[in-house]
């Protein structure tokens, strides 16, 4: 069976795209989003995050 990204419901701090990255890599989401903030803060990790947010489906995996 395989794995489907979606925005986390359960462990979401702004849109649910670090959660939701955290459950499909199985990683820490709190990883993901020091991770992130590193990338804000070299110019891109905003603009990818809303384009995550945008793209990944809503929803609750229930794999």
């Amino acid at each position: 069976m395989s794995k489907k990204l979606y925005l986390s419901q359960t462990d979401k701090k702004i849109g649910g795209v670090c959660g939701g990255l955290g459950e499909y890599l199985d990683v820490d989401p709190t990883i993901i989003r020091i991770i992130w903030a590193l990338l804000i803060f070299s110019g891109v990790g905003l603009l990818a995050y809303l384009i995550a947010w945008l793209v990944i489906p809503n929803g609750v995996n229930l794999d």
